[in-house]
């Protein structure tokens, strides 16, 4: 049973809500005021919350301001309920974050179809869903429940590249995203002297281009171009923007599905800044073959030329070189065809990589 906190300082109107949410199922909680209507938020976690905006004590601005920044409280579906129906008033409401906006008098089935939407799509935000085409797939599927609508079709074209081709080149415009089924690639930018900066190296699993195609450049930001033959889904972009444009909660799960971890990015450039070449060296080896771009102990993974694995930590292409050859004389990797890099002892490269140990 959803328990639905009450929060009105006219008895008519509290009692009344209580009444038609008690015949609809659910449990009822009642607040006289704001102050009393914080503390019953705090001690009874409810599934939503309803308040009037005019009250003694403290007004519903103040409540919705005060459960928002508390982590036990901050993510319960907030509605307004109010005499007052100036678009001031509801402006000021959904800046401060409140989920919808009923005015007095109301109806009992505009009052049940505010709570019955805000409760569904608060389900809809804590769902997780895989980062993967599986996971778009489903959360296109609940979304369009949700909403009411298709919102776009889960068909998308399959591209090919083979190793060292483009899949897409920065400043050109950014019309697709891409997941990427099978092999990998790097990212990069060009600098002024025309050198490459990689910016990442993906494997199967993950999306790219994202980022591109919500700058408002409308260009892509980097190249992408195969490491090894390459198949990818390509998700035109105005499916893209469709996805984000419907729901603002919508718009918050399906950039969750597509993003990579910014964390990781953040660890990664504090990694370059303060770490020795050896310790970053032996942290990218693992982290790409975490990402599946590299391999433990055979020679199917990806050729990784030694300027774009220099790029990666940050550091001259000699200095990548010597770092390398240092770990396969220690016999922790060894190089295959093609510029593959083979990990032949995972515990030693990962005591290094916490530890800056050496040999």
């Amino acid at each position: 049973m959803k328990k639905i906190l009450i929060i009105e300082d006219n008895i008519d109107v509290r009692e009344n809500t209580a009444d038609i949410l008690k015949l609809e199922g659910f449990e009822a909680i009642t607040a006289t005021n704001g102050k009393e209507g914080i503390q019953k938020a705090m001690q009874q976690r409810p599934d939503l919350i309803i308040c009037d905006i005019m009250m003694p004590k403290m007004d519903g601005y103040e409540v919705l301001e005060y459960l928002s920044n508390r982590p036990q409280s901050g993510g319960i579906p907030f509605i307004f309920l109010s005499a007052k129906s100036e678009k001031s008033d509801m402006r000021k409401g959904m800046n401060l974050g409140a989920d919808d906006y009923l005015t007095k008098p109301f109806e009992a089935s505009e009052l049940l179809d505010a709570i019955n939407c805000r409760l569904d799509k608060n389900t809809f935000l804590k769902k997780e869903f895989e980062k993967n085409l599986d996971g778009i797939h489903a959360f296109i599927k609940e979304a369009s429940d949700l909403l009411g609508d298709t919102i776009i079709s889960t068909k998308y074209d399959i591209a090919n590249y083979e190793r060292s081709e483009d899949v897409y080149l920065e400043g050109h415009p950014a019309n697709n995203l891409f997941y990427i089924k099978s092999g990998s690639l790097k990212t990069y930018k060009t600098t002024e002297t025309g050198k490459e900066f990689v910016t990442g190296m993906y494997g199967p699993g993950k999306f790219v281009g994202q980022l591109s195609i919500l700058s408002k450049k409308e260009s892509y930001i980097e190249t992408a171009t195969a490491l090894e033959a390459l198949e990818v889904f390509k998700i035109p972009k105005s499916d893209f923007l469709k996805l984000i444009g419907q729901d603002h909660i919508v718009s918050q799960k399906f950039i969750n599905i597509i993003s990579n971890d910014l964390v990781e990015i953040q660890d990664h450039l504090i990694n370059m800044a303060f770490t020795p070449v050896r310790q970053r060296a032996a942290r990218a080896l693992l982290e790409l073959a975490d990402k599946g771009i590299l391999k433990y102990e055979d020679d199917h993974g990806a050729g990784i030329p030694r300027d774009d694995f220099a790029g990666l930590i940050g550091t001259a292409t000699e200095t990548a070189v010597r770092a390398l050859s240092q770990f396969r004389s220690e016999g922790l990797i060894k190089m295959g065809s093609l510029r593959k890099i083979i990990i032949l002892n995972k515990e030693k490269l990962q005591h290094i990589a916490d530890y800056n140990l050496v040999h």
